[in-house]
């Protein structure tokens, strides 16, 4: 059950590679969030959300135990802030259109995530694997604030 955790708090060994782990296990949840927007629309995202909140405080322990607190490699709490972000994407089945709200919604979050505003910084204080998650979930909440003041401006041109 230990390997379990660790490749799923790693995303699949994601939160291995060098040189910011957090915004390549970011960048590996795009296509599983894109693929699933497409095939269930909004339930799927929001189940896909809800499951990678429940797999981050699952798998959270034996990252803990194999690195310390908040460990870099554990990236399961990204992958459920990056879902977020996408939930009311409205995606159009049209790579050469969604390509757009895509790097849009992985820039906003991970400005959100590296700079840590608006009280990002107290949740990451928060103890044990609440807190590990929670900074994630107020990036991703403010990152699909921010898609959707940006999809209300793009829709008026």
């Amino acid at each position: 059950m230990k390997a379990v955790k660790f490749v799923l708090g790693t995303f699949f060994g994601s939160g291995l590679l060098p040189k910011a782990p957090g915004t390549w296990g970011s960048l590996a949840a795009i296509p599983f969030i894109y693929l699933t927007a497409l095939y269930f629309s909004f339930f799927g995202i929001l189940i896909f959300f809800a499951i990678s909140c429940l797999l981050s405080l699952w798998s959270t322990s034996e990252a803990v135990e194999r690195y310390g607190d908040d460990p870099s490699q554990f990236v399961m709490d990204e992958v459920a802030g990056q879902s977020l972000v996408f939930l009311l994407a409205g995606f159009q089945a049209d790579l050469s259109h969604d390509i757009w709200i895509l790097i849009a919604g992985f820039i906003f979050f991970r400005l959100f995530d590296i700079i840590k505003p608006l009280g990002i910084n107290r949740m990451e204080k928060l103890p044990g694997k609440y807190g590990i998650l929670l900074d994630d979930l107020l990036a991703g909440l403010y990152a699909l604030i921010c898609m959707e003041v940006l999809f209300m401006l793009t829709s008026s041109l």
